[in-house]
């Protein structure tokens, strides 16, 4: 019955939300009638966000679609026109495929968001206990034997994120000679269904987690300290303690994230493209796009629509 409610609930701030947005803006007829397509990832912060923005954006009279798209590959997709955008570039994940694509050109950097990512290595609060030295690398890799399981035999397990996320766990547990295996989870939800049933347990794990994040407000814990990020590590073994190896440091601990865009976009779609320029989002705001899916358990157009009622503050300053 608090579901049923929660639901009815979404759907008139919904539409509260569409009756104040259609009152508050002059259709842009310079617009194109062609839809804007807005591509869809796997994990939840990035879902929320992009019904976000386009659900603004039909409010101003644009047509929207959303097609899931690979999250490396989603930058050469933006960069020849076959989506229109990108709202979440992490600089850790993606900062590769996105430069690579601006250096073939088509695609622009549509500015950033006041949120600041952090990607790498993680453990639950309780673990400490289990492994002193942390977070310490160093420590961790002393405890592997504590992180193994039938599937790594000896060595510990690390899980990562899905294997299009390409964060180059292996090549790190390489170059630092770690006594782990990495195995993939297929989705962000399964890492956290896995973090979850690990804590029921009191088990020991180590796993790939983000910031901003909901889990940061529903399990404490901390980031691995790995050897300090150097620009370049990924590319030249001579930075980083391993003379022949590279990713042997930690990912940026203060990395950007921004959204691009197709560079005709500004041109076919000018009102909604200068409306992206202003968008940007903090981590609290982008955490709890991802809780109300992930915690709260609303759909993602629900939860769209569900925060853009709570912040109208907000997204009304990016469309005047």
């Amino acid at each position: 019955m608090l579901r049923k409610q929660a639901v009815t609930t979404t759907k008139m701030l919904g539409a509260a939300v569409a009756l104040t947005l259609g009152s508050a803006l002059p259709l842009h007829a310079a617009d194109s009638s062609d839809p804007i397509i807005i591509p869809i990832h796997n994990w939840n912060s990035q879902i929320v966000m992009s019904n976000v923005v386009g659900q603004i954006f039909e409010e101003m009279g644009a047509n929207v679609e959303y097609v899931s798209t690979d999250s490396q590959a989603v930058y050469e997709a933006v960069r020849n026109g076959d989506v229109t955008l990108e709202l979440e570039v992490w600089e850790g994940a993606f900062g590769a495929a996105f430069n690579a694509a601006m250096e073939k050109g088509g695609i622009v950097d549509a500015g950033d968001h006041n949120a600041v990512t952090r990607e790498d290595w993680w453990y639950p609060d309780y673990v400490a206990e289990l492994c002193p030295g942390l977070p310490s690398w160093e420590a961790l890799n002393g405890c592997a034997a504590m992180f193994a399981t039938p599937e790594t035999g000896d060595s510990g397990r690390f899980l990562g994120g899905p294997v299009d996320w390409l964060k180059h766990d292996q090549e790190r547990v390489d170059a630092l000679g770690m006594n782990f295996k990495v195995v993939n989870a297929g989705s962000a939800s399964a890492l956290w269904a896995e973090l979850a049933a690990a804590k029921k347990r009191g088990e020991p794990i180590v796993l790939f987690n983000w910031t901003p994040n909901f889990i940061e407000a529903v399990h404490p814990g901390a980031f691995i300290e790995f050897p300090e990020h150097q620009p370049g590590c990924d590319k030249d073994p001579a930075l980083g303690p391993n003379p022949n190896a590279t990713y042997d440091c930690a990912n940026p601990p203060n990395g950007y994230l921004k959204k691009a865009a197709w560079d005709g976009m500004a041109e076919k779609w000018p009102a909604a493209f200068a409306t992206l320029q202003k968008i940007s989002f903090t981590n609290p705001q982008i955490a709890e796009m991802a809780k109300l899916v992930d915690v709260d358990e609303f759909e993602p157009e629900e939860a769209a629509s569900e925060w853009l009622a709570a912040n109208e503050d907000v997204w009304k300053a990016w469309i005047q």
